[in-house]
């Protein structure tokens, strides 16, 4: 099955079980503004849950020569959109994404952004996604070291629940030289604000 077809298929199964949806809640499925509503859900979850499809050992494939270079590399304020997999909310913020090469070779900076959109184009927590970032990098560059620092807002934590707007969560991951050096440590954190 192509992909194109796939995603008929999907857009379609998503419609019919947001119709059933709609009556199941009792929402008026014949009321002309909700006439085209359910394909359209459909299309965004689609487009909102492509990480699935997204092969991270793929995105970090292509490197290239590291011209002996074996110092920091931070790319900042990488936007995201995620949805909470406890509630069907969005969570966004942005990721800071750092590592130590080894010399030999370096990633495209566009790769470290199209990582954070592998993982956070999913249902997802906040916690589980930081780890998959950094495990993804350490399986896939084998840098001598890493952090990764997540900052995000939660829907589920302003609209519902305890409705906290502007609390911010944050979730770290150092790992190699990062943690293990308090001077490399602390350079990751002054590159990562």
């Amino acid at each position: 099955m192509t992909e194109k077809e796939r995603f008929v298929q999907g857009v379609a199964q998503a419609t019919a079980a947001m119709m059933e949806e709609f009556r199941f809640l009792g929402v008026p499925v014949d009321h002309p503004g909700l006439k085209d509503t359910p394909p359209r859900v459909g299309r965004a979850w689609w487009e909102l849950l492509e990480g699935y499809r997204m092969d991270p050992k793929e995105i970090l494939s292509r490197a290239f020569p590291g011209e002996n270079y074996d110092q920091m590399i931070v790319l900042r304020q990488i936007t995201f959109h995620s949805t909470c997999e406890h509630h069907l909310l969005p969570f966004s913020g942005v990721a800071t994404v750092g590592y130590i090469p080894r010399g030999d070779a370096v990633v495209g900076l566009s790769k470290l952004a199209r990582l954070v959109d592998a993982y956070s184009r999913r249902l997802q927590i906040q916690e589980r996604m930081t780890i998959q970032i950094a495990d993804a990098l350490e399986e896939n560059l084998n840098p001598l070291g890493l952090g990764v620092v997540v900052r995000a807002t939660h829907d589920c934590m302003v609209c519902r629940g305890v409705k906290k707007p502007g609390a911010e969560m944050v979730t770290s991951v150092l790992r190699g030289a990062v943690i293990e050096d308090s001077a490399v440590r602390a350079e990751f954190m002054a590159l990562s604000r």
